[in-house]
């Protein structure tokens, strides 16, 4: 009962469409993720530039996505994987979680990543008192209230509107002269009237019970000065998760990434990566592009 050939590891936006593309090829597959499907594509607030939608949160996007996953495939949510080890059969991993062991054919990695830290003072005391990742999360109560976005890219700037729009005093800062994103999210924000702090870093953040205010040092002048604020939201990056990918000697890039070729294959026969794991774009659409090479290849490697 417990045999499958293909195994997708991580339910994100990529997994489930690896999920579904496998399905409707025949093939018995699962999907196994430590939380609830979706991952970070969870807290996306609002996306504009998926085909199809002018706009959809990324909540609602998963929604739809997981309903006709399961119609092509089996998914186990709140399960972690633990281990993956080699076998010599014709299933040829076993999947081992925290609740079950299961046996395929072919694996594809789909583990994402998680936010990136800033590693100062005080982070860590305030999580939870002020200081978040997530504006879908933890944006409502900010109304009203002072709060500053650390990060340059999209994704920051996508939720520095996001806050402005439920009624929260923004200032966005960043290490750069200039703002990594695109260049609509860059007009959006000054038509909205968001603050921002260039050439800045936070190194420090402080308050007494909760957040009050931040210390920000000038990456030109090397001044430093004490910004006010009720909260603190960083977006600067993500860190993939290889653990699993580590354990099958898959190959990993300087940075950190797995290294796939056009197929989705990484070094390590019958094992296949796809999303924010990997080297690439870091946008929705190209995970699920990635999916459906990969649960292709996947299919065409056992046909072999």
């Amino acid at each position: 009962m417990n045999e499958y050939d293909i195994i997708i590891i991580g339910a994100g936006p990529g997994g489930l469409t690896a999920g579904i593309y496998a399905g409707r090829q025949g093939t018995k597959n699962l999907i196994i993720d430590r939380d609830m499907a979706g991952g970070l594509g969870r807290e996306v607030p609002q996306m504009e530039n998926y085909p199809g939608f002018d706009n959809i949160s990324g909540l609602e996007l998963i929604e739809k996505m997981k309903s006709q996953a399961i119609k092509n495939c089996d998914l186990k949510e709140m399960e972690e994987v633990t281990e993956i080890i080699k076998t010599d059969d014709d299933y040829r991993f076993a999947v081992k979680t925290n609740k079950d062991t299961y046996h395929s054919k072919t694996i594809i990695l789909a583990t994402g990543s998680s936010h990136r830290h800033l590693k100062v003072a005080g982070e860590e005391d305030f999580k939870g008192k002020g200081v978040s990742y997530c504006a879908t999360c933890d944006g409502f109560f900010f109304a009203g209230r002072d709060i500053v976005m650390v990060g340059g890219g999209n994704s920051a700037l996508q939720e520095a509107l996001y806050l402005k729009n439920l009624g929260a005093n923004v200032t966005v800062i960043h290490r750069r002269d200039e703002f990594r994103a695109q260049k609509h999210l860059q007009n959006q924000i000054k038509e909205v009237g968001i603050q921002t702090i260039l050439n800045a870093t936070v190194e420090e953040i402080k308050g007494d019970m909760m957040v009050e205010s931040v210390i920000l040092k000038d990456t030109q002048t090397g001044e430093v000065t004490e910004h006010p604020t009720n909260g603190v939201f960083i977006s600067v990056g993500y860190i993939p998760h290889t653990e699993l990918a580590k354990q099958l000697d898959v190959n990993l890039d300087e940075t950190g990434h797995i290294i796939i070729d056009k197929k989705q294959k990484t070094n390590v026969e019958y094992v296949y990566a796809i999303g924010d794991v990997c080297i690439g774009l870091k946008q929705w659409v190209v995970a699920c592009g990635e999916g459906a090479v990969a649960a292709t290849s996947a299919f065409e490697d056992i046909q072999n």
